[in-house]
């Protein structure tokens, strides 16, 4: 439905505004703070006022009664399209994996398979919650796989970036090509390397993006040989090839020195606690990156091995974090799955947050439910307790996307049994079993 920072035009919304009354305010704002009860009141698509009563009598009125309001979260980094291998992959070290998505099951991917994948994966994230999510597509065996990605984000309700991880010696044409399609933030340049290829390729390709004006995302941690050895960081930083455009998707092991190096630049990264704990990536740095200056976000990943939810990636590290120094809180959490992960795609002064001003992409838990009552302090609850079942309703600049624990405009029923076929199809072409029993073979 919206791309980056694209919003709906005039005929792709309703007028009226809408009035979210007296629910718990969790607001990711410090000049906001927190309201034990308060009013949110959505107009165009936008915040127009969030304070204890907000008076506004031609506005819809959505009881908040018993409901915490936040808003909504950001996923900055997931493999969207391997999603009909939920669960496939819980038990697979890295090298299980990339032998297996990559190796085994990806040559068999047709268009309609990514296509399906990226909205499934897509509705799921946002039925949990998520209402911006980065989409790291490394599926880029030919140009009509990225295209079926984009159709399929395009459909889903949600607001989304293509980060684009391009195949090829020289992948301009592919990612200019892209590029006029997706104005604006829609498109982000996912790089190859180091880690996949030479530091004079990962020039060239940052070069590129800062022609066509895009945001870099890049993978970076100790599981695969650093053809640089761990100065990878530093590489980059002594080629110019660092600045707040450059988000790294995980960071395990960095130096002290090379995490300076990134928070003088400017860049961000992509903390995703459950795949780096089971794949051996090393601790989650979240606390380290804090330390240095970083403000990380937080992202799922991919499915195969580890949950969709952003409640669960929130638990994960803050649970990992106090067992290790005790030194952040659940509000911390909070921020780094809302506002940090909004700054980290670039977004921060459209979402993030319950600001005046910003687009209205909220969320409403349900803080009666047997689960997480009573609730006494939202953060915590949030973060200790959450889960996907107490989100009863999400707003994507302004617009109802689910409405009483219900996604709206989606026929989930079909959409399953197109998923089913495609991952049956795929995993009989590849010859292997998907019920637990098959192990990836690594080289």
């Amino acid at each position: 439905m919206i791309f980056g920072s694209a919003r709906p035009g005039p005929a792709d919304r309703r007028p009226t505004r809408t009035l979210l009354r007296g629910g718990m305010v969790v607001s990711s704002d410090p000049a906001v703070g927190d309201l034990p009860q308060g009013d949110v009141l959505i107009e165009d698509g936008r915040i127009a006022a969030v304070a204890p009563t907000v008076t506004a009598d031609d506005a819809e009125v959505v009881d908040a009664t018993g409901k915490i309001v936040m808003p909504g979260f950001v996923d900055t980094h997931r493999h969207t399209w391997q999603t009909a291998f939920r669960g496939v992959g819980a038990d697979w070290t890295f090298d299980q994996y990339r032998a297996a998505m990559h190796g085994t099951f990806r040559p068999h991917y047709r268009p309609e398979d990514v296509y399906l994948g990226n909205l499934l994966g897509r509705i799921e994230a946002l039925g949990s919650g998520i209402t911006t999510m980065l989409d790291w597509f490394h599926c880029a065996d030919r140009p009509e796989n990225a295209d079926a990605a984009i159709q399929a984000l395009r459909e889903a309700p949600g607001r989304s970036l293509f980060c684009y991880c391009a195949a090829g010696p020289d992948i301009s044409p592919e990612i200019t090509r892209v590029r006029s399609q997706l104005p604006g933030d829609g498109l982000v340049l996912g790089l190859r390397g180091p880690l996949l290829t030479t530091m004079d390729t990962t020039a060239d390709d940052v070069a590129l993006a800062r022609e066509l004006g895009l945001r870099v995302s890049v993978h970076l941690h100790g599981t695969t040989g650093w053809p640089d050895g761990d100065r990878l960081v530093a590489g980059m930083r002594d080629r110019g090839l660092l600045d707040d455009r450059t988000t790294f998707v995980h960071g395990n092991g960095i130096s002290d020195d090379q995490l300076a190096m990134m928070a003088d630049a400017g860049c961000s990264v992509s903390v995703s606690p459950d795949v780096e704990l089971k794949m051996g990536f090393g601790w989650p740095e979240t606390g380290r990156l804090v330390a240095a200056g970083i403000r990380p976000s937080l992202s799922i990943d991919d499915c195969p091995s580890a949950g969709g939810d952003m409640f669960s990636t929130m638990r994960t590290a803050f649970a990992v974090q106090r067992g290790l120094d005790g030194g952040l809180t659940a509000r911390d959490f909070v921020g780094f799955a809302t506002v940090d992960g909004a700054r980290a795609c670039g977004l921060d002064a459209r979402i993030g947050s319950i600001t005046v001003g910003k687009d209205a992409d909220l969320i409403l838990l349900d803080a009666e439910d047997p689960s997480v009552f009573p609730v006494g302090n939202p953060a915590g609850t949030i973060v200790a307790a959450g889960h996907p079942g107490i989100v009863d309703s999400v707003f994507v600049a302004g617009q109802a996307v689910k409405r009483n624990g219900r996604l709206l405009g989606v026929d989930l029923p079909a959409l399953r049994a197109r998923v089913l076929e495609s991952r049956d199809r795929i995993a009989a072409a590849a010859g292997v079993a998907i019920d637990g029993s098959w192990t990836p073979p690594v080289r």
